[in-house]
């Protein structure tokens, strides 16, 4: 008689552990996240535990009597990883498997995790590859002990047991090579943008917190057919697409890495050129989950990383999305960070029509009104008015086209020359 054996590979349970300092309902909260995060990353969540204290523990983490409460729990449930919701530090991480005697892990080596899981482009692994190596090059010492038990779970994804048991000489090495690498993508970026902000095409940057509903908009507006999942950080690498208006005049939509509370720095030095193009767009449309309890909190880590990337003076659209489900708050309430607020629902195309009235009226801000001749041998112009401005009437007479339009300022030397 033939044996089966089951091959399936079983989700990694886990207990998530934080400590509140301060306000018990954020850890509440941040735990929460945290049990979203291990699930996009494949895990189970079995318990989760916080611990209320006047300041993290230096050695552990948590108290010394929360310890034994800790490996009862690991015992008990057969807990395969902990996973801290604070950044731990190399002596945190090895005192704690000594005392629970399982892997443990922080929030930043979860993020990190999904981050190689999602990447799919070059650029996209690179970045990633290049953020791991930088956080684990600063805890090999404390670390080193239990690199040879790690196995292939969560935490482990991306650079791998043999690049992290490489001395700190190799590993200052490979980050040499992956930033010269980065340099290359970075410059390849730089044309691109430089050539779309050239041609003078209004750019508008989508950001918002992860799972607030940027690809399905990017989709709905553009048909771009990138991933749509309700997953935290379904997509990591930028998209822009071409939408045109009626009248012909187009506009540039890109797509962004989204944001999350307690963003790792090293996260954001790796992606940094590519969060920045929303720095370097005309209109930022900032979606947020209004179906989500903790909206409020989301849209402050939105502006704060904004702001950390130097993002102060770009015109603002908020998107209140997802008021299609049944737990959207319905009640309307402005964003006064930006110049305009409103409800739609990516997903169902509702509300879509005033997003792009309220693009077009920034867009058109920027514009100068002009009458002009253009010489018939020079009508490719006025193919360059309908694609970047609006062409509001045209006449043929013997010396040439006058035409009447709003063109971009920057247009309009090199129009009347």
């Amino acid at each position: 008689m033939t044996e089966l054996y089951d091959t399936e590979k079983k989700p990694e349970r886990l207990l998530l552990v934080g400590v509140s300092v301060s306000n018990e309902q954020e850890t509440r909260d941040s735990l929460d996240e945290l049990e979203e995060l291990a699930q996009t990353a494949g895990a189970v969540t079995i318990c989760k535990v916080i611990q209320n204290r006047e300041a993290v523990h230096p050695g552990l983490y948590v108290g010394k009597g929360k310890i034994e409460e800790l490996a009862g729990l690991v015992m008990e449930n057969q807990i395969d990883t902990v996973v801290c919701d604070d950044e731990l530090s190399p002596a945190q991480i090895k005192n704690l498997e000594l005392e629970l005697q399982t892997k443990v892990i922080d929030r930043t080596i979860l993020i990190l995790d999904i981050f190689a899981m999602r990447a799919k482009t070059s650029e996209g692994k690179i970045q990633v590859e290049l953020a791991q190596l930088k956080y684990r090059s600063s805890r090999l010492v404390g670390l080193r002990s239990s690199l040879s038990r790690l196995g292939g779970g969560i935490g482990t994804r991306g650079p791998g047991e043999k690049k992290l048991e490489m001395d700190r000489r190799l590993i200052r090495e490979r980050i040499s090579i992956l930033n010269s690498e980065l340099d290359d993508v970075k410059r390849t970026r730089q044309i691109s943008r430089q050539k779309r902000m050239d041609s003078e095409v209004p750019c508008v940057a989508i950001v918002g917190y992860t799972n607030a509903g940027k690809s399905t908009l990017l989709n709905t507006v553009t048909g771009a057919g990138i991933l749509e999942e309700d997953k935290l950080f379904a997509t990591l690498d930028p998209t822009t697409r071409v939408y045109e208006y009626e009248n012909g005049q187009q506009v540039l939509f890109t797509d962004t890495v989204g944001f999350i509370n307690k963003l790792p720095h090293h996260l954001v030095d790796a992606f940094r050129s590519t969060l920045e193009e929303a720095k370097y767009a005309d209109i930022i449309l900032h979606v947020v989950d209004i179906s989500n309890p903790h909206a409020d909190r989301q849209m402050e880590v939105v502006y704060d990383t904004l702001s950390s990337l130097g993002i102060h003076d770009k015109p603002i659209i908020t998107l209140y999305n997802k008021i299609d489900r049944e737990d959207a708050d319905k009640e309307f309430v402005n964003d006064i960070k930006s110049k305009k607020t409103l409800q739609i629902s990516a997903k169902e195309g509702f509300g879509l029509e005033e997003m792009f009235e309220a693009v077009n009226e920034i867009v058109e801000d920027g514009m100068s009104y002009v009458e002009v001749t253009i010489p018939y041998g020079e009508a490719g112009k006025l193919q360059d008015v309908r694609k970047y401005g609006q062409l509001l009437s045209e006449e043929y007479k013997g010396d040439g086209i006058f035409i009447k339009a709003n063109i971009p300022k920057a247009m309009e030397f090199r129009l009347r020359g």
